[in-house]
């Protein structure tokens, strides 16, 4: 990606700054509150790859179908997810999103096509499958996109899956943020490829490596998948290459035995946002600009996930069969 503007509006480029300061902002958030005992659950952020979810998510249209994982909140901010319903998942009120009853790792949204953040690795990926077939008997264009990590991309479920959307010209978009490391399993120990994009050649499908932390790379990519799933030419899968700049889940540390405090600064130095703020070309007087409102939008999300009120005990039983 050079360094020159994509060819996109002024305005939509600063949307897309804006929606990436919105995921670290949230997230930012949603991690103090979690360790101050607020949020309920577990929590995994994914602060450091907010260039993958608002990259991919820009080119896609509300009737589109995205899948997330347990490292979810980012893809559903770049959707559309309003930030108060969010908030209050967290919160674990009956205003939430899906009622207190998903938490941070299940959240779902399907007002914006979001079918669900999935916490067991790899199972959303035949889920996407379904829905892509759904899509192509409805031939309205539509596309379902499924993120995951460079873990899941070791599992037989996305083997399984890669195959038949292939076989069947499926219109969907495998997404594999490689984050270097499942858990705390460095990619390199446990993959056989360089690069994971390489596999799609095993399916007939094209697989093309980008940089995560740059938002409008991403983009590019993605445009190009999206426009070839929509036409009917079957699935695509793109490895963007990112990191994460904490630790898998609150329990594991920042800095371990499974990564250095100078890898993590080389990374730090590469941040999407400072990335984005350059090839965007968002102004200082703009950078206040989003930031205030961002945390205006915090704020608000905050209150009413605060005052919003708990479950009732009676409703443990209700969402429990369609």
């Amino acid at each position: 990606m050079s360094e020159e503007k994509a060819p996109l509006g002024d305005e939509r480029m600063q949307t897309m700054y804006r929606d990436m300061l919105r995921i670290r902002r949230f997230e930012e958030t949603a991690f103090e509150l979690f360790e101050k005992g607020e949020v309920v659950g577990g929590i995994h952020v994914s602060i450091g790859q907010e260039g993958c979810s608002v990259g991919a998510c820009s080119t896609l249209r509300d009737d589109d179908a995205i899948l997330t994982t347990h490292r979810g909140h980012g893809h559903s901010i770049a959707k559309g997810t309003r930030l108060p319903e969010m908030m209050a998942e967290l919160l674990g009120k009956a205003t939430g999103l899906c009622h207190a009853k998903g938490g941070s790792m299940h959240i779902a949204d399907v007002s914006k096509g979001h079918y669900g953040a999935h916490s067991i690795v790899g199972s959303n990926m035949p889920m996407a499958v379904g829905i892509g077939l759904a899509f192509h008997f409805e031939g309205k264009g539509q596309v379902a996109v499924v993120f995951f990590g460079d873990g899941a991309a070791n599992e037989g479920s996305f083997h399984e899956s890669m195959n038949l959307a292939s076989i069947w010209k499926l219109p969907v978009i495998f997404f594999c943020e490689n984050n270097h490391f499942a858990s705390s399993t460095r990619v390199q120990y446990a993959t056989s490829v360089a690069d994971i994009s390489a596999r799609a050649a095993a399916y007939d499908a094209p697989g093309v490596t980008v940089d995560g932390m740059d938002v409008l790379a991403v983009h590019e990519v993605m445009v190009e998948a999206v426009d070839r799933a929509r036409r009917g030419l079957g699935p695509s899968l793109v490895e963007a290459k990112t990191y994460r700049y904490f630790g898998h889940s609150r329990k594991d540390p920042q800095f371990g035995p499974y990564r250095t405090e100078e890898e993590w600064n080389e990374w730090k130095a590469k941040d999407p946002l400072l990335v984005a703020e350059r090839i965007l070309g968002v102004s200082e007087a703009q950078k206040k600009a989003h930031a205030e409102a961002v945390e205006n939008e915090l704020r608000d999300a905050l209150a009413f996930a605060r005052q919003s009120p708990e479950p009732a005990p009676d409703e443990v039983y209700e969402d429990l069969y369609a």
